[in-house]
C-alpha cells in the first residue's frame, strides 16, 4: 500500500507540473510546451491507473484531484502571479479538509 501511496504522490507532482507549464504551451501553439503538457497528463494519468490496482479509483481519483488542485493554486500563487483573496483561501481549505478527512475515514 505504501507503494500506491508514493506513486499517487507521483502522479500528483507530475500533474502539477504539467499544469503549470500550460500557460507556456500557448494555447497548444507551442510544439515543445504542447508537448511538455501533454506528456505530463499522459504520465499522470499512467501513475493513476496503476495505483487503482490497490486503493480504490473514488479515493485515489478525489485524492490526485483534490491535492492537484490545491497545488496548483500554490504554484500559481508562488510563480505564476496569482493573488490569494480570502474566498479562495477559505475553498483551497475546503478542499484540502476533504482529502485529510477522506484518508482519516480509513478507506485505505
Amino acid at each position: 500500500m505504501g507503494t500506491a501511496f508514493a506513486l499517487l504522490g507521483l502522479a500528483i507532482v507530475v500533474e502539477v507540473g504539467a499544469t503549470a507549464a500550460l500557460p507556456r504551451a500557448e494555447g497548444f501553439t507551442n510544439p515543445a510546451w504542447t508537448a511538455a503538457v501533454v506528456s505530463g497528463y499522459a504520465a499522470s494519468i499512467w501513475l493513476l491507473a496503476i495505483v487503482v490496482r490497490q486503493i480504490p479509483v473514488s479515493i485515489a481519483y478525489a485524492v490526485w484531484s483534490g491535492a492537484g488542485t490545491a497545488l496548483v493554486a500554490l504554484v500559481g500563487l508562488a510563480f505564476l502571479g496569482e493573488d490569494l483573496t480570502a474566498a479562495r483561501a477559505f475553498f483551497l481549505g475546503l478542499i484540502i479538509a476533504g482529502v485529510v478527512g477522506l484518508n482519516l475515514a480509513g478507506a485505505h
